[in-house]
This record gives C-alpha cells, sequence and structure tokens, in this order.
C-alpha cells in the first residue's frame, strides 16, 4: 500500500512539473547547436551516464553523432567533444571563452562563492589570483627556500622504509606512503605542520584536518545530482551538508592563519602572505590565503583518488 502511495505521489509531481519543464527548455533553447540524441524530460540525458566509466558512453554517441554532440544533464547543458583538431581548437584559439568553470554547489560554498583560483571567473580577479601563484607560491625562488622541508620528509620516509624491512624483506604500499609524503609536504610550506602518516596522531588537530580533507573529496568532483537537478535540493539535504562543512572547515583554516599570525613572523608560506597582506589588504585576504590552502590539498587528493579509479576499457 505505501509502495503504490509513493508511485502515484512520484508520478503526479512528475506530471506537475512537466509543463514548467517544457515552459523552460522552450525559453532557454539554443540555436545551432551540435547533434544531441533523445532526451527525456526534466533528467534529459543523464541516464545515459548512469554506469561508469564515462569514456564507454562517449564513445558510442561519437560513433552515431559525430566527434561533437551535445547533452542536457538536467537543468545544465553539456558539449563533448572527441576530435583531436576541435579540442587543440578549443585550447588555443577559443580558450578564453571557455575558460569559465560551471558553477557548482561545492565551488559555492567550499569554494568562497567561486572565488578561488579554479573556481573563480576568467577576469582581473582570476589573473590576480594565478599571480599569486605563479610568484608568491610556486615560483622556483620560493620552492627552493623549502628545500630544507623535502628533503627531511624525503628521509622520514626512507626511514620508515628501513624500518619496514629491518628484520626481512616487507610487502609495503607506496602509494599511500608517498601522498602523505607530498600532503606533508604542502602543509609544512604552508602551515609548518605535519599532518598525515601513521606515526602522526589520531586524535586532535591532525585528525580533524584529515576528516575535513577526506570530506571535502568525498562531495568534490561532478557527480551531485543537485548540480544537475535544483528540485532534489528541497528533498535532500546536500547544500546543508556542505555548508556545515565549509563551516567546519573555514573555521579550522581561520585558526591556523590566527596562530600563524599571533607568531609574529616566520618563514611558512602563510607568514609570507599575510607579510603581504600588510601592504595589500585587498589582495591577500584571509579569505584568499583559506581558499589556496584547500586549492593545493583539495586538488592533489582529487588526483590522486582519481588515479586510483581509472579503468581501462
Amino acid at each position: 500500500m505505501e509502495e503504490s502511495t509513493l508511485f502515484y505521489s512520484s508520478l503526479a509531481l512528475l506530471f506537475l512539473f512537466l509543463p514548467f519543464y517544457l515552459l523552460f527548455q522552450s525559453k532557454h533553447r539554443h540555436e545551432n547547436l551540435p547533434p544531441s540524441p533523445l532526451s527525456l524530460p526534466i533528467i534529459g540525458h543523464l541516464h545515459l551516464l548512469i554506469n561508469p566509466p564515462l569514456h564507454r558512453p562517449f564513445i558510442q554517441l561519437s560513433k552515431k553523432l559525430g566527434p561533437v554532440f551535445s547533452l542536457r544533464l538536467g537543468s545544465r547543458l553539456a558539449v563533448v567533444v572527441s576530435s583531436l583538431s576541435v579540442i587543440e581548437e578549443c585550447l588555443t584559439k577559443n580558450d578564453i571563452v571557455l575558460a569559465n568553470r560551471p558553477n557548482l554547489l561545492l565551488s559555492k560554498h567550499l569554494g568562497y562563492n567561486h572565488t578561488t583560483v579554479v573556481s573563480a571567473p576568467y577576469g582581473d580577479y582570476w589573473r590576480n589570483l594565478r599571480r599569486i601563484c605563479t610568484i608568491e607560491i610556486f615560483s622556483p625562488n620560493r620552492l627552493n627556500k623549502f628545500h630544507g622541508i623535502r628533503k627531511d620528509e624525503v628521509r622520514r620516509l626512507l626511514l620508515k622504509l628501513s624500518h619496514n624491512s629491518r628484520e626481512a624483506f616487507a610487502k609495503v604500499e607506496l602509494k599511500s606512503m608517498f601522498t602523505d609524503l607530498i600532503l606533508n609536504n604542502l602543509m609544512r610550506m604552508m602551515a609548518g605542520k605535519i599532518y598525515f602518516g601513521e606515526d602522526v596522531s589520531d586524535d586532535g588537530e591532525a585528525k580533524e584536518f584529515r576528516e575535513l580533507i577526506a570530506e571535502v573529496v568525498e562531495n568534490s568532483g561532478a557527480g551531485n545530482p543537485a548540480d544537475y537537478l535544483p528540485i532534489l535540493n528541497w528533498a535532500g539535504n546536500y547544500e546543508k551538508k556542505l555548508l556545515e562543512l565549509f563551516k567546519r572547515m573555514d573555521g579550522f583554516l581561520q585558526r591556523l592563519i590566527d596562530e600563524r599570525r599571533n607568531a609574529n613572523g616566520g618563514n611558512m608560506m602563510i607568514d609570507h602572505l599575510l607579510s603581504l597582506q600588510e601592504s595589500e589588504p585587498e589582495n591577500y585576504t584571509d579569505q584568499t590565503i583559506k581558499g589556496l590552502i584547500v586549492v593545493s590539498q583539495v586538488i592533489f587528493s582529487l588526483s590522486k583518488r582519481h588515479q586510483g579509479n581509472i579503468h581501462d576499457d
């Protein structure tokens, strides 16, 4: 009885929203779009992308529709390109036109309202963020100042490997060790903190940071249904979870910045950015610094997760 009631309720909602969807589509219809397969009301072509890996349905569609085709992913329009020459044209002649990223809920809340270097729209603000990354963070001169930190992290890794094989040959999982090595390098350069590794405490600040990064990575990417079907925000609590996660992450990063500010000088990356904040407060706000920390940690964590999820066709 309950199942039939739920079914008819869902069916009634579908017919209720269908006219609004068709009206929205007619008003926002794009001209001269690449060919597209038949779509379903409301969800568009999302049903074609349910089963990973995504490159397989894209290959099948490109064989039917050609190297360039369009998909309606709920309320969003996407164009898929599988031609090397067209990709080259997109990334050279039309790179500025295609420079912006979609405004997802994650970049809205955890990305400080689309103001990080990976989510900000192309323009003066984004160019200033790129300048900060290029000159003040990743320049050879700046990175050379942290040579001792990188050397010490490699030494700690070698000591751990030698300890594991002291008595006999031992099997070790290097991927996680290299991940901890790079994440610790980043955080030691940023704030002088070690948060990753088996020899790091499982309680307190380190544990809190690892849990926060894990939650951010779990919610990252382009697979959140509410980004494509906004109606799901009414039925679920995805956006509410993002807001709560943002408050916790922002509070943690603010404590890091305040700690370095109260240290009255130092050689960490946050110290350098805070010193620049005194002369250019509009370019080096606390929000900008927090965004740079989030991006440096999450981007690498995401790349390692996706490398582990690659499947051969």
